[in-house]
């Protein structure tokens, strides 16, 4: 009976054995136990993390500041590390997951002093993603909008400054993207198409260096369409509003030329009148 036991209490150890391997041997193929899922003192986590950013380590960095809020969440520091975290982000060039914390942080802590800077980081993420403003617009717009937002809320603000600068400069080269396509449309002889291109210039890129030479071309064309009248309007306004301009003395001298080049009455009238908007 004795030696029925002993062999018994044999086997259940060597199933308990082997319980045990095969659940050791599945939380390795599950992949390592991950540092940052271990309760630790928020100080010693924000530490640890700020240690990352400092050593130029912002992918490693990142995860731990989003580990202090989801150990912490009620502390000081868990506010201070979703900021860091959309920063370390950005700094690893991860601009989607970046702007996703700095949106939460902004919808979360909208009055927090670091709310501007978040409105500031979110900004640059758009910005650094402007690659051939020619061929794809969208992200150029976003940049303009976030700067603008920055200036509009904080006036006043550590960065509205260069926020400013970044958003003229956006705003610049949108307006040389619509110069680019009307000045195709008017080489082609697509002047109805090239007028409306110019008055969006002039109309909603006003304070960009591309309004004088976008009323230029608008005499121009004009005059390639014998309307007279409507370019006479335009030097008017380009008189009053850029009398120092280069584009200027030129609008004066192609509509004094009698000789000027292009064709003329190939439309007797222009539907869309583009200076309908002065």
């Amino acid at each position: 009976m004795s030696t029925l036991f002993s062999s018994y209490v044999g086997t259940c150890k060597t199933l308990c054995l082997m319980s045990i391997t095969l659940v050791l041997l599945s939380a390795c193929s599950n992949g390592p136990i991950i540092d940052e899922q271990v309760e630790q003192p928020v100080e010693v986590l924000y530490n640890e993390a700020l240690d990352l950013a400092l050593a130029n380590q912002p992918k490693k960095a990142a995860p731990k500041f989003e580990e202090v809020e989801r150990q912490h969440p009620y502390s000081v520091w868990a506010v201070r590390s979703q900021i860091m975290a959309g920063w370390a982000f950005y700094a690893e060039n991860d601009y989607q997951r970046a702007v996703a914390t700095l949106d939460r942080f902004i919808e979360l802590y909208p009055a927090d002093p670091l709310t501007e800077y978040a409105y500031y980081l979110r900004a640059l993420c758009f910005y650094e993603q402007i690659v051939d403003v020619e061929r794809d617009a969208d992200m150029t717009r976003r940049a303009m909008a976030a700067f603008e937002e920055l200036v509009r809320r904080y006036p006043e603000g550590n960065y509205s400054r260069d926020a400013q600068l970044k958003a003229d400069l956006t705003r610049s080269h949108l307006a040389g993207k619509e110069m680019a396509v009307a000045r195709f449309y008017m080489e082609q002889g697509y002047y109805s198409a090239a007028l409306k291109r110019f008055a969006i210039v002039v109309r909603d890129f006003d304070n960009t260096n591309q309004v004088p030479e976008a009323l230029y071309r608008m005499v121009e064309t004009y005059l390639s369409l014998g309307l007279t009248d409507e370019a006479e309007r335009v030097v008017q306004v380009s008189e009053y509003n850029y009398p120092d301009s280069v584009w200027t003395e030129r609008a004066v001298e192609v509509l004094n030329n009698p000789e000027r080049a292009g064709p003329r009455g190939l439309i007797g009238s222009v539907i869309d009148r583009a200076l309908t908007i002065f």
